[in-house]
């Protein structure tokens, strides 16, 4: 019961749809959502990245955080996440890059420990944001979310199909787990 209702209700008060009437928050915090080896970005990491521009415009946000996975050599999303954002316009003076954000509790923890924030918007897509913003609050983020649902998107059961095991290991990990993310020196963003 509490699965569906986290995955369906609970947050859709705080899940917006336009980057207009996202409330103001200081950072967006952008999931990673990997790209082919030929360097295409994914459909949803061109979204995720698409929106995060267009609450920056919006005046929605001053800073975009782009979190996600480095740990291989020929492997950066969060340097692809910013490649696409220059070519999309936005300054790089308010692109910040979190190359540790292996997975979603890595980067909503390593967002307040590391980047020293208190609230952001999340950019995901609708399937994931419930999971995303569970996992921001209860480690303190205020947290709002915005889906970045541009397009269909192919493997798109697949991907709300794995949310329900996700979400119940996100619960294992906030409550019981707690788990720590590769840490380091603190980078406050402001």
């Amino acid at each position: 019961m509490w699965t569906l209702w986290t995955l369906t209700v609970r947050y859709q008060g705080i899940i917006y749809t336009d980057p207009a009437a996202v409330p103001e928050r200081p950072v967006a915090l952008v999931f990673g959502a990997g790209y082919w080896p030929d360097g295409t970005p994914s459909d949803i990491l061109r979204d995720r990245v698409t929106v995060a521009v267009e609450l920056y415009r919006a005046g929605r946000v001053r800073k975009l955080l782009f979190s996600g996975d480095n740990r291989f050599v020929h492997y950066n999303e969060p340097a692809k996440m910013r490649e696409v954002a220059l070519a999309l316009g936005m300054p790089e003076k308010d692109i910040v890059l979190d190359y540790a954000g292996r997975r979603t509790y890595d980067t909503c923890y390593r967002a307040k420990a590391i980047f020293g924030l208190t609230e952001v918007v999340v950019v995901t897509q609708r399937y994931h944001l419930p999971r995303a913003l569970y996992t921001c609050q209860r480690l303190g983020l205020d947290a709002v979310g915005i889906a970045a649902d541009r397009r269909p998107y192919i493997r798109i059961r697949q991907y709300q199909a794995r949310e329900v095991p996700a979400l119940w290991l996100a619960w294992w990990d906030l409550w019981i787990r707690h788990p720590k993310p590769i840490l380091g020196e603190p980078i406050p963003i402001f």
